[in-house]
Order: structure tokens, then sequence, then C-alpha cells
């Protein structure tokens, strides 16, 4: 069957995101110390371009319209996160402990059968996932159609992704509150 609106191309993918932020050294700290981007240039108190990689930017932040503002109030429109797609399982459990070993806490996490998804804010409460995709022909299917699920994420086989022992015991601490 023809259709008039055929999907974008399967190369296409989401450049960066824009956010307004109330406080531009805090959420830099953030980007920069916990999540670990480069920064890649500053105007003044008003914006900075953060990457990965030497990227232009992935992150850009801005207090053009909310130097001082409040998080949006439950049950209005918005952003509801973002996505940040680590190359390796290892470079998600990489990123996990970082935030963890700076005293970074997380919402949640999932197995989501496609991808491993854990789940946490910025400081002014933009939601994120970081996300380590599986090989598409591993990602469950029902009829070729891809089923989403969602599981616990196992911790204790992530972090031991990076090849050293738990000597923080998080993913313990994460296995009993986030199940």
């Amino acid at each position: 069957m023809a259709t008039s609106n055929p999907s974008i191309p399967a190369g296409s993918h989401i450049g960066h995101v824009h956010l307004k932020v109330a406080d531009l050294d805090r959420s830099i700290r953030f980007y920069h110390e916990l999540m670990g981007f480069d920064l890649m240039m500053r105007f003044g108190d008003e914006a900075a371009f953060l990457s990965a990689g030497g990227y232009h930017h992935h992150i850009g932040l801005n207090t053009w319209e909310s130097s001082g503002g409040e998080p949006p109030a439950p049950g209005t429109t918005g952003l509801y996160h973002f996505a940040i797609n680590y190359p390796t399982r290892s470079d998600l459990a990489a990123a996990l402990k970082r935030l963890l070993d700076r005293g970074w806490s997380i919402d949640g996490a999932s197995d989501h059968g496609t991808h491993d998804a854990i789940y946490l804010h910025d400081p002014d409460f933009n939601g994120i996932e970081l996300a380590w995709d599986r090989p598409s022909h591993e990602w469950p299917r029902q009829n070729g159609i891809v089923e989403f699920s969602r599981q616990p994420l196992d911790f204790a086989s992530l972090l031991a992704e990076l090849g050293e022992p738990d000597q923080a015991g998080y993913g313990e601490m994460l296995a009993a509150n986030y199940k």
C-alpha cells in the first residue's frame, strides 16, 4: 500500500538538546563534572554548550528565559526526558558509577529488552535517560513487531561490565531500591 507520508530516513537521529535552566553554573557543574561532557563554549552567564568527543554540542544550556526560574509544575506539558545513548554497556556502567560516586541518585531503571535504561533528573528536574541499546537482531519481537518490556535492570551484571569489584555496594543497594 502506497503512503503519502513516507518515513524519515533510517539514518536520521536527534542531534542535540537545548535546555532552559535556572542557574547556568549549577547546570554546567552537573553536565560537565557529574556527567562528563566537555564544555565547548560559554557565553557569559547566559548560555553554554557541552559535548561528547569534540562535537560542537550535544547539550545546550541557557538562562535566556529561565534565570532563577522554577521547574515546570506537575501536570504541565514539556520535556519528559531526553536520552543519552552510550556506545557500550560498560560505558553505561561507568556513567552510573560516576554519578553515584559523586552523590547523585537515580530515579529508576529498567531492562526494556531492546535497551538498558537508567532514569534521573538534572538540577532543573529535566528528565534524563542513560541508555545502552542491544544490537537490533537481539530485540524481542512478536510477529516481526518490536516488543518492549519493563523488567528490573540487573545492576550487578551492569556494574560487572567495569571489570572491578563493586566495593561501594552499589549493585546490592540499587537492586533493593529499584525492583
